[in-house]
């Protein structure tokens, strides 16, 4: 189970795109202090750290940007990367649905291209914020962060000289209870409402 977000050299797992924008600490959650935006949040954002997170206030949830810090400077300002399809690894819960403010059903195992969500939800441990769910504890919108991808070395090997004989994929997690575990997750710069309404 993890304590903090995911760190590490390993954080990116793809060279690219990316579009670095600057935000302040209190345009992010669920990072910070729970007096900052929308109030709720547990995970104080340190150097090092590279949380998925949602942008601006939580009363447009779920419509709000999502992106990947990349560098925390300073309490008034931390990049993130905003690039669509840019795939980091983050952990994610297998939490699908919650009732009476509590975690209700879980996810046996974590399938490519599974959609993933900013999850501000009191059942999530300290360094975890992602989960299968579309909605977190009290009922309101999860914002979309991306969907599970592979990651580079989880490919099945189809060329010469390959490592991997088979893939890794599904991952397995457990139905009866949450799991935590770092996955890769190609992410989307928007909650996915725009699209929707774009094909409407």
């Amino acid at each position: 189970m993890p304590d903090i977000y995911y760190a590490g050299t390993d954080w990116q797992c793809s060279s690219g795109p990316i579009i670095t924008r600057r935000y302040a600490l209190t345009d992010l959650w669920p990072t910070g202090l729970a007096s900052e935006i929308g109030g709720g949040n547990k995970d104080v954002l340190a150097a090092g750290d590279h949380p998925v997170v949602a942008i601006g206030t939580k009363a447009d949830r779920p419509n709000n940007l999502t992106g990947v810090v990349v560098t925390y400077l300073n309490a008034f300002l931390i990049e993130v990367n905003m690039a669509s399809k840019v795939v980091v690894k983050d952990y994610v819960s297998n939490i699908l649905t919650y009732a009476q403010g509590v975690a209700a059903t879980w996810a046996a195992t974590f399938t490519i291209a599974k959609p993933v969500y900013v999850d501000d939800s009191a059942d999530l441990p300290a360094g975890c914020r992602l989960s299968l769910s579309p909605l977190n504890s009290a009922g309101s919108g999860n914002p979309l962060a991306g969907y599970l991808h592979y990651d580079q070395d989880e490919y099945r090997n189809i060329d010469i000289g390959g490592p991997n004989a088979t893939s890794d994929w599904p991952v397995t997690a457990d139905n009866s209870e949450a799991v935590e575990t770092a996955l890769c997750i190609m992410l989307v710069n928007d909650s996915g409402q725009a699209w929707a309404t774009i094909a409407r």
